[in-house]
């Protein structure tokens, strides 16, 4: 079976290290590791996993050779602001919407986050579908680690 490309915004690192999100992360990243899923990240994730306690920063650190890191882009950014100008996100959260926007145009299937506010929202998921069709993108995925870790069929 082909590895699913998925971004992994930086909650999702630092999920493995909080009580209520360790299970759903580690066990993500496990299904990296046995090429499930092929880990897309960026400088944007980098940056802000720098600034994590240790133990995020050497969890990212041991999953590079497993990584594609994508630039973030012009295209990318332009992306991120037609989001902010359909209002989708606060100015105030634009570094969100910037995660949304380098997987899609990075080409990514799914994004995973632990963000329920700015990215994993019912009605926020729906309108970045909506800009990403209206500017010729496919439509994104976009789930929390619990949603994309269990499959029926996975243990036959």
């Amino acid at each position: 079976m082909r590895p699913i490309r998925v971004y992994a915004d930086t909650s999702i690192y630092g999920g493995c290290f909080d009580e209520e999100f360790s299970d759903a992360s580690t066990r993500f990243f496990e299904r990296v590791r046995s090429g499930r899923f092929l880990l897309v990240t960026s400088p944007l994730v980098a940056q802000e996993v720098a600034l994590a306690p240790r133990e995020v920063l050497d969890l990212f650190t041991s999953l590079l050779a497993r990584m594609q890191i994508v630039p973030v882009t012009s295209e990318a950014e332009n992306l991120q602001q037609a989001y902010v100008e359909a209002g989708i996100v606060l100015p105030s959260a634009k570094t969100d919407a910037l995660h949304v926007a380098i997987a899609t145009v990075s080409g990514c299937s799914m994004i995973v986050s632990w963000n329920f506010r700015h990215i994993v929202h019912f009605r926020r998921m729906a309108q970045y579908n909506l800009v990403n069709l209206s500017r010729g993108y496919p439509q994104i995925a976009i789930f929390s680690p619990a949603e994309v870790i269990e499959d029926e069929n996975e243990d036959l």
